[in-house]
């Protein structure tokens, strides 16, 4: 009995993650506004009525995607920084975080409020709880780097967040429209985003081992508690 319903829940992940799949490579083909559920089903290779049995309507169906593509990007930006010993620096979190968007055009659109991608979802997002929760939880650790004093002091945290999102935007909506001769790898453009922050942002950029280390502890905590609440939403959201 305990095997069927091990074999249930695979199959159960495998169609859940499928029609995922499908509904993003759509998104990002058509846009939001242009998908329809016929479409899904038939990219995904399921029945139209398999899709209605997971999500209420199309809206959920979005939703659940943008959810999975949130949990995603924290796991492989956990991973980028549990392997880096500077990747909780500000250096490190700005060009982990990056290059971990770079490899998801769909959270991209997510991050910049692309309406063209996303339609009526994009203004949602900016004004969703997850994103006031990840924006609190990045204030938290610029107080914490004030704490000890490596942030410029001429600068309160409401400027820093804003000159650190300013940033961050800038690069990802300015690099598509560079001409190829000034175009720069994903490597290049996320290391160079991270020094642009850093000289920015940082105070002193010598950062002593006791305070790395409580750095490092503090900040993968955070991560590793917010990596738990993202997999639990989107377990509730596909089961």
């Amino acid at each position: 009995m305990e095997n069927k319903r091990k074999t249930e829940n695979f199959k159960k992940r495998e169609r859940v993650d499928r029609i995922l799949d499908a509904t993003a490579e759509l998104i990002l083909r058509w846009g939001y506004n242009k998908t329809t559920i016929d479409d899904i089903a038939r990219q995904a290779g399921v029945a139209k009525g398999t899709i209605y049995l997971h999500w209420k309507t199309r809206e959920d169906l979005f939703k659940a995607l943008l959810k999975r593509e949130r949990l995603e990007h924290a796991r492989d930006f956990q991973e980028r920084i549990l392997n880096d010993p500077l990747g909780c620096t500000l250096r490190g979190i700005t060009r982990h975080s990056v290059l971990a968007v770079m490899k998801r055009p769909l959270l991209k659109a997510i991050l910049l409020g692309d309406m063209e991608v996303l339609g009526k979802l994009a203004p949602g997002e900016r004004n969703s709880s997850a994103y006031a929760e990840r924006l609190a939880g990045f204030k938290s650790y610029l107080q914490l780097l004030n704490q000890y004093g490596l942030l410029r002091s001429d600068l309160n945290l409401q400027k820093q967040v804003h000159i650190w999102s300013a940033v961050f935007s800038g690069f990802l909506l300015g690099a598509p429209l560079m001409p190829d001769e000034f175009s720069l790898p994903d490597e290049e453009l996320a290391e160079l985003m991270a020094e642009t922050i850093q000289s920015a942002l940082m105070n002193n950029h010598e950062i002593n081992p006791e305070t790395l280390s409580v750095i490092n502890q503090t900040f993968r905590q955070y991560v590793e508690q917010g990596l738990l609440v993202l997999e639990q939403q989107f377990s509730q959201e596909t089961d």
